[in-house]
């Protein structure tokens, strides 16, 4: 399914893109004239200063008032920018085309979105259409990651000068700041549907609930883990001993840090998480709530445009 001139039964998009991003202001003009070029029909186009205005452009653009005029939107910005207008995407028949301008892009790495920006356009306008699993903290949508611990002081610790200036070694330097800093904490797991007994444990460094694959700019979940597997991959990691450490670090790019004794890994659809003491939870790299929480899975909630040759989601909307 391509995006193409309306004259010639294709879609039509809408352009939406977050200039605050990391190379959000060059990339804007970029990305219209080369989607311009690929005949791709736009309508709207917006760039955006202020990410605060993301939510409601979006609503605009699908609400009511545009008559349904618009097939595609095409989201120019990073994982913090999806997970705050997914809730407006999520079961809705508009297919999202995603421009990776963020830090991270993990979302667009799990789905093979080319971080380039005329080789992401090109995928937008002769990709395919899949639908993706979504992940649920209580009502609110979201795409990678939801977690308590660790990950929170790097968020924390994350701030727009270092994203600017450390680039792709910003999440590292983060988190050697956050582990620093770190408290540990104890949490309770309980499994609504029973595929898993009540987990209780203490001196955790962080518990995850993913959905994607990638988190933190291109740490992988679990080995297996995947966006349209139906399921949740949950881990806890306890604060290891000293010379397990480096062991576990080295491990967290692969995914393989799933097998240190430190971890425990469940996969579900479903999970009840509490913690003691009350914790924020970062979810896609935003501070959106606290525990205790409820998570779900939300199963082919949203379409999204992938290249050709994308493998990461099975599933292809029917045409």
């Amino acid at each position: 399914m391509e995006v193409g001139s309306s004259e010639n039964g294709g879609r039509r998009a809408a352009l939406i893109v977050n200039t605050r991003s990391r190379s959000g202001e060059r990339t804007f003009f970029e990305a219209l004239d080369r989607l311009q070029d690929l005949g791709v029909s736009l309508g709207a186009t917006y760039a955006l200063r202020d990410p605060a205005r993301l939510p409601e452009t979006v609503r605009e653009v699908l609400g009511e008032d545009s008559g349904g005029r618009y097939d595609t939107l095409i989201l120019g910005g990073g994982d913090g920018s999806i997970s705050s207008v997914v809730d407006f995407l999520a079961h809705h028949e508009t297919v999202l085309g995603l421009l990776p301008l963020g830090t991270a892009n993990d979302f667009a790495r799990t789905l093979g979105i080319p971080s380039d920006v005329l080789a992401a356009c090109e995928a937008i306008a002769h990709g395919k259409v899949v639908d993706v699993d979504l992940g649920l903290i209580g009502d609110n949508y979201y795409v990678n990651l939801a977690s308590v611990g660790l990950s929170v002081g790097v968020t924390q610790a994350l701030t727009p000068r270092l994203k600017r200036t450390a680039g792709a070694l910003a999440y590292p330097l983060a988190a050697v700041k956050a582990f620093l800093r770190h408290e540990p904490f104890s949490a309770r797991l309980t499994f609504p549907d029973g595929d898993h007994g009540t987990v209780e444990k203490e001196r955790l460094l962080q518990v995850g609930i993913g959905n994607g694959r990638y988190y933190g700019g291109g740490m992988v979940v679990a080995p297996d883990s995947g966006i349209d597997d139906r399921s949740l991959d949950v881990y806890t990691i306890e604060i290891p001993r000293h010379r397990d450490l480096i062991g576990t670090a080295r491990y967290l790019k692969s995914g393989d840090f799933i097998r240190s004794e430190a971890v425990n890994h469940y996969r579900t659809s479903r999970v009840v998480l509490e913690t003691e003491p009350e914790l924020a939870v970062n979810v896609d790299g935003e501070l959106v709530a606290r525990t205790p929480q409820s998570f779900s899975l939300a199963p082919n909630a949203l379409k999204v445009l992938v290249p050709q040759d994308s493998s990461a989601a099975s599933r292809d909307v029917a045409e």
